[in-house]
């Protein structure tokens, strides 16, 4: 024993049964609530936790809002596709013009070739018509000069006066059917059948129908054959106008002081007398 345990103040109180009991009955149920808390807990990790989420309500605001963007989007579309519809028509009639273009410039060009063409075959049409003037003027100057000499002369004076009438017969008969038979026909310059001719296209034609090929033009038909008088023409002979190889005109004699030949644009191929156009000289091929 202390030596001051006789001593009350010194002595350490006593814990009463009470306050024992009521300290364990404290920590008993501090226990309990730990061990009803801990099995809770634990059943609450083991079950899934479920978190719901509210959509927000569609109103009638929302809606039109909604709506009223379809159609816009809708209408932005419309005018798109326009746009492309409109793009691709001025494409088309950017092309079309082009070409249209293009094809009046061909039609252009193509008259105006024509128009020169044209322009240069009257020209030499003309020309033409002025060499067979001057040529008869001669001609006729020389006659007056042979009458009054007193010479019969063999030439053109005496042409259409003593010529041949004889009928023509065999590959002569065969020329002078076919000049006779394109009578009315036009002149063309250039010419060689069967509708239009020019005078050497005409020439040409006729002696290919007897299988003799004479060449294409009057200077050259001027001297294809042996010279013959006027005198002494014969149907199927070559009449020319201007000298020999290099004369301007031809046409065929066919008998009874008559010829055939492709004179100009106005008369055509006719059927004329030596006197309407008296020739320079004649050749005989057949």
């Amino acid at each position: 024993m202390s030596h001051t345990a006789h001593i009350r103040s010194h002595r350490k109180p006593r814990r009463s049964a009470s306050n024992i009991a009521m300290r364990a009955g404290v920590a008993g149920g501090v226990l309990g609530t730990l061990a009803v808390t801990g099995a809770s807990g634990t059943a609450n990790a083991a079950e899934p936790v479920t978190q719901t989420l509210e959509l927000p309500t569609l109103t009638a605001d929302l809606a039109a809002q909604v709506a009223q963007s379809a159609d816009v989007t809708q209408q932005a579309a419309a005018n798109y596709e326009l746009q492309a519809e409109r793009d691709a028509a001025a494409a088309r009639a950017a092309k079309e013009a082009k070409a249209d273009l293009a094809e009046a410039k061909k039609k252009a060009e193509e008259e105006r070739k024509r128009a020169e063409e044209a322009a240069r075959k009257a020209a030499a049409e003309r020309a033409e018509r002025a060499a067979r003037a001057a040529e008869r003027t001669t001609l006729s100057a020389s006659v007056e000069v042979s009458s009054g000499s007193g010479s019969s002369g063999s030439g053109s004076a005496s042409a259409g006066a003593s010529v041949s009438t004889s009928t023509a017969t065999g590959s002569a008969a065969a020329v002078v059917s076919f000049v006779r038979a394109q009578v009315g026909d036009a002149y063309v310059s250039g010419g060689t059948g069967p509708n239009s001719w020019d005078c050497s296209g005409l020439v040409q034609a006729a002696f290919r129908q007897v299988g003799i090929d004479l060449p294409r033009v009057s200077q050259a038909q001027s001297t294809a054959g042996t010279q013959v008088s006027l005198d002494s023409l014969q149907p199927g002979d070559i009449l020319y106008w201007g000298g020999a190889g290099s004369a301007y005109h031809v046409g065929v004699y066919v008998g009874d002081g008559m010829f055939v030949g492709a004179q100009n644009p106005s008369t055509g191929v006719a059927l004329k007398s030596l006197s309407y156009d008296p020739p320079s000289g004649a050749v005989r091929v057949l």
